[in-house]
């Protein structure tokens, strides 16, 4: 547990939090996105599915991943793959999506964000099944993402890794329609998050390319 004080442990600590804040916030904007166009009725049990279903991936996830990254040449991968996640958050920072934003944080909070009158009504109506699909095939891609990056940020300091996987559960559960908020409202929260995954994506690709070099070179 002291192993948490030291000062590499602490800017890994400081590292997962902001990739866990970045990520809870977008993994809510898909949540809230694909429960927008249900009945009022269903969108509290689509959002709850979201939510367990991210919860049971990123405990399984993390049991994987940790031990996946042990093999040489899978650290590398996880770099790379980050990097595409980089990639993919960079150009949703870069296209203005605000509509479907108030869309989905009106489905999270169930209140008429917008005052026009009716709680995410310009969304293009579903069934449960479908909504309930689609938040699940999101949430493998976005909690593989958000494991991997705790998992790079968090490497040699397991206090870390289990910290950031209960902080993303928590963050998950109790305040993702406040964190989806906060990142739509102060934009640079989510630009200084990428760099930090982007650090973290770079730093797993040397570490990965030092690994798997002498296998090469051989």
């Amino acid at each position: 547990m002291m192993e948490i004080f030291s000062a590499e442990a602490l800017s890994a600590l400081l590292q997962v939090i902001m990739i866990d804040l970045v990520l809870a916030g977008d993994n809510a904007i898909v949540i809230g996105l694909a429960a927008a166009g249900l009945p009022k009725a269903q969108r509290s049990k689509a959002i709850l599915v979201g939510i367990v279903a991210a919860t049971v991936l990123r405990i399984g996830f993390a049991l994987a991943t940790t031990q996946l990254l042990q093999i040489v040449g899978l650290l590398l991968a996880g770099g790379v793959l980050l990097l595409w996640v980089c990639w993919k958050m960079w150009r949703e920072l870069r296209t203005p999506h605000h509509h479907h934003e108030d869309e989905a944080n009106e489905a999270l909070q169930n209140a008429d964000l917008n005052a026009d009158g009716t709680v995410a009504g310009g969304a293009p109506r579903k069934t449960f099944a479908q909504a309930a699909w689609q938040i699940v095939i999101a949430d493998v891609s976005m909690s593989l993402d958000n494991v991997l990056a705790v998992a790079g940020a968090a490497h040699e300091h397991p206090t870390v890794l289990i910290f950031g996987l209960v902080l993303s559960i928590a963050l998950m559960g109790i305040a993702a329609s406040f964190i989806a908020r906060l990142l739509n409202k102060h934009r640079w929260i989510a630009y200084v998050g990428l760099a930090v995954i982007l650090y973290v994506a770079l730093e797993m690709i040397w570490r990965g390319y030092s690994e798997v070099a002498p296998y090469i070179a051989g």
